[in-house]
């Protein structure tokens, strides 16, 4: 597996998008959201075609807060560990470029997976999660 911070195209956004449920996606609006992130992580196969795995993006400001969005893996490598290299692929970048607040909001019955990958949830009057300072 490959893991880059150059974004997919437009078009591999959507046909993750879907074929992982997430729903339909118009082509522009990927590319503006794309064009709009902060950071984006893809991981790839191995190989001359490099098949898109997962990405995840991260919005934010470049100084003080990301967060953490759109956090994807088809399904057929879901448990393999994919998921957690992007995410600390992001972290890692996010710290490098001087931001250490590191946000997100799991999707329903997702917390898990951010917890074992270094994140804790925030107090019921404060929802999200935030990447806990010794992770």
């Amino acid at each position: 597996m490959l893991l880059s911070l150059d974004p997919p195209t437009p078009a591999e956004f959507v046909r993750l998008y879907a074929g992982t449920g997430w729903g339909s996606l118009d082509p522009h609006r990927a590319e503006q959201a794309l064009v709009g992130s902060w950071l984006v992580c893809v991981a790839r196969e191995d190989g001359p075609d490099g098949a898109l795995l997962g990405m995840a993006r991260v919005v934010g400001d470049g100084a003080l807060h990301a967060f953490v969005t759109e956090m994807i893996v088809r399904e057929d490598v879901r448990g393999q560990g994919v998921g957690g290299q992007i995410l600390e692929h992001l972290v890692r970048e996010s710290r490098r470029r001087g931001v250490h607040d590191v946000q997100l909001f799991a999707a329903r019955g997702r917390a898990g997976f951010y917890e074992r990958n270094g994140f804790r949830r925030r107090p019921d009057d404060a929802p999200g999660m935030e990447l806990a300072r010794d992770a």
